[in-house]
């Protein structure tokens, strides 16, 4: 499986902010330091934000910072709610997994469900703290 772009830069902005978070930070800074489209972060922040994930200070002196700390962010959770696509194959989709001729007798959705379970079970061991290479935990 990999990881959406999306995915990537939210993980990214989210240690960001956990290794900034004594101080409001912009997306301005954000997008310079981490090397990311402004307009692309600014999504991002958007819906990490809706997520309550991060929270967004509006007005001359605001800002962003994390909503919780950083041990109180499970990966998965931010990984399942970033990731448009976890399904990684038609097949696992409710919608859509009858149209497959093989629908019936197929054993490879059995072990991409199990794949792709394994992957996300790995995510749920950790925390936005595993994650910081510094102690600001």
């Amino acid at each position: 499986m990999q990881l959406s772009k999306f995915s990537d830069y939210a993980f990214r902005a989210l240690i960001y902010l956990a290794e900034n978070n004594d101080r409001l930070n912009t997306v301005e800074q954000m997008a310079k330091e981490l090397q990311i489209s402004q307009n692309h972060l600014k999504k991002i922040i958007h819906k990490l934000s809706r997520g309550h994930f991060i929270e967004s200070f509006k007005g001359r002196e605001g800002g962003i910072k994390l909503a919780k700390q950083p041990k109180e962010i499970n990966l998965e959770s931010v990984l399942l709610y970033t990731e448009n696509n976890i399904h990684i194959v038609d097949c696992l989709k409710q919608d859509i997994g009858e149209l497959c001729p093989y629908h019936a007798d197929c054993n490879l959705k059995v072990v991409v469900k199990n794949a792709r379970d394994a992957f996300i079970q790995e995510f749920s061991k950790y925390h936005l703290s595993d994650l910081l290479t510094t102690n600001k935990h």
